[in-house]
């Protein structure tokens, strides 16, 4: 396939993504670490009456004495505790799921609805001060790593074992065996 057959089809293959997602009752969008839902509610609808149902891998909106608005098998799981939802102007309903994966785009929201090509989306730029702690942690070191590489230089995981093994040298009456590096 040329570039030219590509380009066309991937074009082919977006048009018939966005028709898909517009057929939806809900619009969605994602970021690495949640997913965002807005579905549209009868105007003057309160809180009271409407019923989420968050699990970990399942999700269902209804209006009290209506069938489900949305409902089924949620593409990937959530942690429940940090998803959430709220009512906006009476008339639109915002849900926020927190992803448990992290690192991990989302092709759909439920799983019976259209997929979207993950291969595809474009993330947004995002500051190392944006990730939690761990998440920051492990993007700092593999940045480091590549760093190292680039000039030639031992990786972290490398120069700490380049380290024990002179303490090693430096110390044979010292029993090692449960030393680790990592």
């Amino acid at each position: 396939m040329t570039e030219e057959e590509r380009n066309a089809h991937d074009a082919e293959q977006r048009k018939r993504e966005i028709h898909e997602q517009e057929a939806l009752l809900y619009r969605w969008k994602q970021e690495l670490s949640n997913v965002s839902v807005t579905l549209p509610l009868p105007p003057y609808t309160r809180g009271k009456d409407v019923i989420v149902k968050l699990q970990k891998k399942f999700l269902s909106v209804a209006l009290k004495g209506k069938d489900s608005m949305m409902e089924g098998e949620l593409c990937k799981e959530i942690k429940v505790e940090d998803s959430t939802w709220t009512i906006e102007d009476q008339s639109v309903l915002h849900i926020y799921l927190e992803k448990l994966n992290k690192m991990q785009w989302w092709e759909n929201v439920l799983t019976q609805d259209p997929k979207i090509d993950t291969t595809k989306i474009q993330p947004e730029n995002s500051q190392l001060s944006d990730l939690d702690g761990e998440t920051r942690g492990m993007v700092e070191k593999m940045m480091y790593d590549q760093q190292q590489r680039q000039i030639g230089r031992p990786t972290s995981d490398e120069a700490k074992k380049e380290i024990l093994a002179k303490f090693q040298e430096a110390h044979p009456e010292m029993d090692f065996s449960q030393a680790r590096t990592g």
